[in-house]
C-alpha cells in the first residue's frame, strides 16, 4: 500500500475513534454496542455494518467530517442502531428495499427522540417534520411493523423513492451479500504481510479487498454468532434502560418499543397450550413400554404363548380441568374474540388432547361475568364454537373471573384445575393477590403495546397473523 493511502486509513480510524467515544460520553448505556464493531476499510463501500465490521471508505469519512462531527456520529449511531436491532440479520426473501426504508425510518424516529445535539446533521429538520405523519400513517415506528404496513397498504414506488432518500445514511447491501464476501484484515492490523508487495504494485491488504485473496468466507454460522452476540448487548441495554438508565428509556418511546419489540419472547400457542395439560391415564397399548422381543421369544419357545402382553393403560399429558376466560369489553374486538376461541379449540380439539371426559370452562366477562359454558366432552366443544355468541361489550375489569372461580373450586367444581388463560386487551383491573392456579393473559400484537400485568402471571403476545393461521 502506498503510504499516502495507509495514511488516510489510518487517520479515518482516528476519526471514527473520535466519533465512537463521543457517542460513549453521551450515551453510557451504549458502551457494550459501541465498542463491539471493528473498522475494516472497503472502497465498495461509502460506510457500511454488517455486525461483524464497520466498513469504511476513508474519503467518505473525510467528507462526512468536513461536514462537522454531528454529520459522522449522526451515521455512527445510526449504524449501531441497526446491529441492536438486529435489522442487517435479515432473511433473503426479504423485500429488500421496504426493508431497508422500514430499519432507516426506525432508527432515525430513535434519533429524533434522543435529540442528542452531538448528533444534529443536515436532516434532522426534514426527518423531524415526516416522522409524525409516517406514526399517524403507519403506526409504531418499528421495522417489524412499518415493514408489515408497507406490504399491506401497498406504498406507492414514488413514495418509496422520496422517504429512501430523505433516511439514507448508509449502505444496507452488505446485509444481504454475506456468502458472497471474504473476510479481509482489520483496518490498522499489524501482520507479516502487511504492505508487502506481489510484484503488480499492490499490497495484498488492497488486494483483499480488490480482488479475493482467501477462501475463508463469512459464513451463515458467523452471521448467526454475530447476531447472538448483538442479543446479548440488546437484551443487557434493555435492562440498562429499565433501571439505571431509565431516564434514557423515558426520554425516547421509540427506543422503548424498538428494543421490546425486538427482545419480546415468542410462543408457539399450540406448545403454550401444553403447559395447561395434566398427566393421567387412558386405556390404550403402551408401545413405549413394551419389550417386543420378550414376547416374540415367547410365542417362538411356546407356540402361542407370549412371555409378557402390552400394557393396556399409558400415562399422558392432556387438558382436563381448565378455564379459558374472555374480554368482551367494548375495547376488544368481537372478531377476534371468535378467532382467539377457535384457534383454542382447533388446538385443543386434536385427539390427543382431550382426555374422554374434561371440565373446561369457557367465561365471558366485561366488568362483570356474563355468561360460563362448561365443556365436557369434545362433542360438547364442537357444538359451542358451531353456536358461539359474545355477551358482554361493556367496560373492562378481571377481579370478577377470578373470584367466580374461586368459587367454583370451594363448590368442589374443579378437582385439579391446571390453569387459566385470560384474552385480553389488557385495560382493566388486575386482582391484587395471586390465584392459586397458574394464570395466562394473552394480547394480541397491535400498534399500541400491551400493559404490565401483574408479577405472578404469565404474559402472552400472540401476532394477529396467527390467530388468522
Amino acid at each position: 500500500m502506498m503510504d499516502k493511502e495507509k495514511r488516510a486509513e489510518e487517520i479515518a480510524v482516528e476519526i471514527l475513534e473520535y466519533s465512537r467515544n463521543e457517542l460513549l460520553v453521551a450515551l453510557r448505556f451504549m458502551d457494550l454496542a459501541l465498542c463491539k464493531l471493528s473498522y475494516m476499510r472497503d472502497e465498495a463501500v461509502r460506510i457500511a455494518t454488517d455486525g461483524n465490521y464497520l466498513y469504511f471508505s476513508p474519503h467518505h469519512v473525510f467528507e462526512l467530517y468536513r461536514t462537522g462531527s454531528g454529520e459522522l456520529n449522526h451515521v455512527y449511531l445510526h449504524m449501531i442502531l441497526h446491529c441492536i436491532f438486529y435489522h442487517p440479520f435479515v432473511d433473503e426473501a426479504i423485500d429488500q428495499q421496504l426493508w431497508d426504508l422500514a430499519c432507516d425510518i426506525a432508527i432515525e424516529g430513535i434519533l429524533a427522540d434522543l435529540d442528542l445535539k452531538q448528533t444534529e446533521c443536515a436532516k434532522s429538520a426534514r426527518i423531524a417534520d415526516e416522522l409524525p405523519r409516517l406514526q399517524e400513517e403507519y403506526g409504531m415506528l418499528t421495522a417489524e411493523r412499518l415493514y408489515r404496513n408497507f406490504l399491506s397498504k401497498k406504498i406507492r414506488a414514488t413514495e418509496v423513492s422520496r422517504l429512501s432518500e430523505l433516511f439514507h445514511f448508509d449502505d444496507h447491501h452488505i446485509w444481504y451479500v454475506r456468502d458472497e464476501l471474504t473476510e479481509p484484515k482489520p483496518a490498522g492490523s499489524s501482520t507479516d504481510d502487511e504492505g508487502s508487495d506481489d510484484g503488480n504494485g499492490q499490497s495484498q491488504w488492497q488486494m483483499s479487498f480488490d480482488i479475493p485473496m482467501t477462501e475463508t468466507k463469512i459464513t451463515e454460522g458467523d452471521d448467526q454468532s454475530s447476531k447472538t452476540e448483538w442479543q446479548r448487548i440488546s437484551e443487557r441495554m434493555k435492562v440498562d434502560l429499565e433501571t439505571i438508565s431509565k431516564e434514557w428509556g423515558d426520554r425516547s418511546a421509540n427506543l422503548m418499543q424498538n428494543i421490546t419489540e425486538v427482545n419480546r419472547e415468542t410462543y408457539d400457542y399450540t406448545d403454550f397450550l401444553k403447559k395447561f395439560s395434566t398427566i393421567g391415564e387412558e386405556t390404550q397399548i403402551n408401545d413405549d413400554e413394551f419389550d417386543y422381543i420378550y414376547y416374540t421369544y415367547g410365542l417362538k419357545l411356546y407356540g402361542n404363548v407370549p412371555l409378557i402382553e402390552p400394557l393396556e393403560y399409558k400415562e399422558v399429558k392432556k387438558v382436563k380441568d381448565f378455564v379459558i376466560a374472555i374480554d368482551t369489553s367494548g375495547s376488544v374486538q368481537g372478531e377476534l374474540v371468535e378467532k382467539f376461541i377457535t384457534k383454542t379449540y382447533n388446538i385443543l380439539s386434536l385427539q390427543s388432547s382431550f382426555f374422554t371426559r374434561v371440565n373446561v370452562h369457557i367465561i365471558q366477562c366485561d366488568a362483570a361475568v356474563q355468561k360460563d359454558d362448561k365443556i365436557t366432552s369434545r362433542e360438547e366443544f364442537d357444538d359451542y364454537i358451531e353456536n358461539l355468541h359474545i355477551y358482554g361489550f361493556g367496560g373492562t375489569d378481571f377481579r370478577p373471573v377470578f373470584e367466580y372461580v374461586d368459587e367454583l373450586i370451594r363448590k368442589g367444581e374443579f378437582t385439579d384445575l391446571k390453569g387459566l388463560i385470560y384474552f385480553t386487551d389488557g385495560y382493566g383491573f388486575f386482582p391484587k393477590n395471586m390465584p392459586v392456579y397458574p394464570t395466562a393473559f394473552v394480547f394480541i400484537d397491535d400498534d399500541y403495546g400491551q400493559p404490565d400485568i401483574p408479577v405472578w402471571a404469565i404474559k402472552l403476545v400472540l401476532p394477529k397473523e396467527e390467530l388468522y393461521s
